[in-house]
C-alpha cells in the first residue's frame, strides 16, 4: 500500500523588503519570495521517509497567491511528487485559525486517505507556530511538535525525536498523524532531472468552492486575530571601547555602562 505524505509549505517574502496592506497584513504580490526555511526541513523528512519505505507519495500543498506556484515547483524539484495550490481571493488576510480551516478542508475533500502530514514548525513571517496544531485539531488526529529526526517508521506508526529545551524525547505515534519540525535551512542538492520534473509537472490550483470552504470561515471574515499595527523595527547599535588597567576598573566600567543603558530605557 502506498504511504501518502502531505507536506504543507509556505512561500514567505524576503524579510528585507516587506510591505503591508491597509489591514496591516503582508503584501505578498510582487515580492521576492522563498520557501519558508522550516518547510524545507519538512520536505527533507518526507524524503527520508520515502527512502525508508520505498512505496511512498509526497504531495506538496500551499495556500497563497498564484506566485506561490514557484515555491511548489521548487518543492517538486526537491523531491515531492505532485503539488496543490489553494488560491482564492476569499483566503486573503487569513490568520492562523482561518488558514488551518482552509488546509483542513483541502485534506477532507481531496486527500482524506493520507497517512502523515508534515509541517514546518512555524513560518518566519509570522512566528506563531499555531497552524500545525490547529490543523491537527480540526482533522482530529494526533500530533507531535518540534521534531528534529525520524527514528523508525512503518505504515501503522512512526517514531520521532523531539528536541525540547531540557532534553530529547523519543515519541511513537500511530497514523494518520501530523508532525511539525524545527529543522530548517536544509541545503538541497537538486539533480537536473528534479528541475526538469518541476517545469513539466502541472500544479493543481483549487478555489474555495473546490474544497467546499465556507466564506465566513476564511480570510478576514474568519480571522478573529487582527493586527493593530505593523512596522519595520529600527535597530541602533552603539559601540564603546573600554581600555582598563585592571579587572576592577573593567568591571566598574561595565557596571557603569549597564546602569546608563537602564536609565536610557526608563526614560
Amino acid at each position: 500500500m502506498c504511504f501518502k505524505i502531505l507536506v504543507f509549505v509556505k512561500q514567505v517574502p524576503d524579510t528585507t523588503d516587506i510591505r503591508w496592506t491597509e489591514h496591516n497584513t503582508i503584501q505578498r504580490e510582487g515580492l521576492e519570495s522563498v520557501i519558508n526555511p522550516y518547510d524545507l526541513g519538512a520536505v527533507q523528512l518526507a524524503k527520508n521517509i520515502k527512502s525508508a519505505l520505498g512505496d511512498c507519495k509526497i504531495s506538496a500543498v500551499s495556500m497563497g497567491p498564484l506566485q506561490a506556484k514557484e515555491a511548489l515547483k521548487e518543492a517538486i524539484a526537491f523531491g515531492c511528487d505532485d503539488a496543490y495550490l489553494l488560491c482564492d481571493k476569499k483566503f486573503a488576510g487569513s490568520d492562523t485559525l482561518a488558514t488551518a480551516y482552509v488546509l483542513s478542508q483541502f485534506v477532507k475533500t481531496h486527500c482524506s486517505d493520507f497517512n502523515l502530514i508534515i509541517c514546518g514548525y512555524q513560518a518566519v513571517d509570522g512566528d506563531t507556530a499555531q497552524t500545525p496544531s490547529s490543523l491537527a485539531q480540526r482533522l482530529g488526529i494526533a500530533q507531535i511538535t518540534g521534531v528534529t529526526a525520524l527514528k523508525d517508521i512503518c505504515n501503522e506508526y512512526s517514531v520521532w525525536i523531539k528536541d525540547t529545551s531540557a532534553y530529547k524525547q523519543e515519541i511513537k505515534i500511530t497514523h494518520p498523524a501530523l508532525v511539525s519540525t524545527t529543522l530548517k535551512d536544509i541545503d538541497f542538492t537538486v539533480p537536473v532531472n528534479g528541475w526538469i520534473k518541476a517545469q513539466t509537472t502541472d500544479i493543481t490550483v483549487l478555489s474555495a468552492g473546490d474544497i467546499s470552504a465556507e466564506t465566513s470561515k476564511t480570510g478576514f471574515c474568519g480571522s478573529p486575530t487582527q493586527v493593530k499595527k505593523a512596522y519595520r523595527p529600527v535597530i541602533v547599535r552603539h559601540t564603546e571601547l573600554i581600555e582598563p588597567d585592571n579587572c576592577e576598573e573593567a568591571s566598574n566600567s561595565i557596571v557603569s555602562i549597564i546602569n546608563r543603558c537602564k536609565e536610557q530605557d526608563d526614560n
